[in-house]
């Protein structure tokens, strides 16, 4: 035990010697989460609206008033020519057109069906999603105006009959930082516990110093234990700090048991510093080392619903995301910050990732015995 404790005293203190790593621990993760919150986010706030207005009515002009008081729409430019528009959304200067045909006002007027047309640009498909929602809702609150203005004619056909109410739990404004912070830390969390200890191990094969271990009477478990615990320590600092930093400037809600996501965290940690630890017997220097954490690591990130639910891939996906860390522990913080979930719910997970740390921390030392 006291060769153990003297190793992690060697540990923090060639960390606090290092220029590199000092800054890499604590300043460059705060950075990226402070930038990250607001960068990654699916909330728009500027959708450029070209017009193609051929009615010039009233109730043209209150719909199109409608969009240009929008807090998510700028009406970039209007014409009377459809093919106008359309040049402005080839040009990428135009988001999405509205298209209001002649002869609006008079079917209004009549009680009779008036359709409009949107085009949206659907290069990217989930903006185009969030665009042709934003455009409805609008349309929708246009369409019931004119039912309560003139009753039992018939408004803009969009399809909605039922007055259709929502209610949202667990994070009611939609706010997405709620949604964007905790998975912001899993992967600052993953690069602590990951990257740092692998970098460390390696560097010691660079300078030489691993051959003076290995010949002196520490044993292989104890070198093993007393290099990876300081970084779990710093990484477990790391999340504490970012839910600090989430509550105070966010407002972040943290309705679960924060011991229940430390002592997961915890876990998680074991998994991740296992995985770092095995790339590291595998890789001679630094270099070879970050080409297998960027090409693990990036997938991992992609497939952990970080950005969209695990549910949306395909069977495939799901299953090979039974290996993914990074998509128990995402799915897992979401659950205890936002939504409360206690032991029991989150049981599974913490089952499943002490048997993947057993053997991510077996194989691990098994191969570093064998290869040094």
């Amino acid at each position: 035990m006291r060769t153990i404790f003297y190793i992690i005293q060697k540990e923090f203190i060639q960390i606090r010697r290092n220029r590199v790593m000092l800054p890499m621990i604590f300043v460059v993760p705060m950075v990226q989460l402070l930038v990250l919150i607001y960068a990654a986010t699916l909330e728009m706030k500027r959708i450029d609206m070209y017009v193609v207005d051929k009615d010039l009515s009233n109730p043209s002009k209150t719909l199109t008033n409608k969009f240009s008081g929008s807090p998510f729409f700028v009406i970039h430019g209007t014409s009377f020519s459809i093919k106008e528009a359309e040049e402005a959304l080839r040009r990428d200067r135009a988001d999405v057109i509205l298209h209001i045909p002649h002869g609006l006002a008079a079917s209004l007027q009549n009680g009779e069906p008036s359709d409009i047309q949107l085009l949206v640009n659907a290069i990217n498909g989930m903006k185009a999603g969030l665009i042709n929602a934003y455009v409805i809702n609008i349309i929708n609150d246009f369409n019931r105006e004119i039912r309560q203005e003139r009753p039992g004619l018939v408004s803009l056909n969009t399809g909605m009959e039922l007055d259709i109410r929502y209610q949202y739990w667990f994070n009611s404004e939609l706010n997405f930082k709620f949604f964007m912070l905790p998975g912001i830390l899993v992967i600052l969390v993953t690069i602590m516990g990951m990257f740092l200890p692998g970098l460390s191990l390696v560097r010691e094969k660079e300078l030489g110093t691993i051959e003076q271990i290995n010949v002196s009477p520490i044993r292989k478990i104890q070198f093993i234990i007393g290099k990876l615990i300081p970084f779990w320590i710093i990484a477990l600092f790391e999340l504490a700090f970012g839910l600090t930093i989430g509550k105070i400037l966010f407002d972040i809600p943290i309705r679960g048991n924060l011991l229940l996501l430390f002592g997961f965290a915890s876990v998680y940690l074991l998994v991740v510093m296992g995985i770092g630890l095995f790339f590291s017997t595998l890789a001679q220097t630094q270099q070879q080392i970050m080409f297998l954490f960027f090409f693990f690591v990036i997938v991992f990130i992609l497939m952990s619903g970080v950005f969209t639910p695990t549910e949306s891939m395909p069977d495939w996906a799901q299953f090979v995301n039974h290996i993914n860390p990074l998509a128990y522990f995402m799915r897992v913080i979401r659950m205890i910050i936002l939504k409360g979930s206690g032991l029991l719910d989150v049981g599974r997970e913490i089952i499943s990732l002490g048997l993947y740390a057993m053997v991510a921390l077996g194989l691990a030392t098994w191969w570093y015995r064998k290869t040094t």
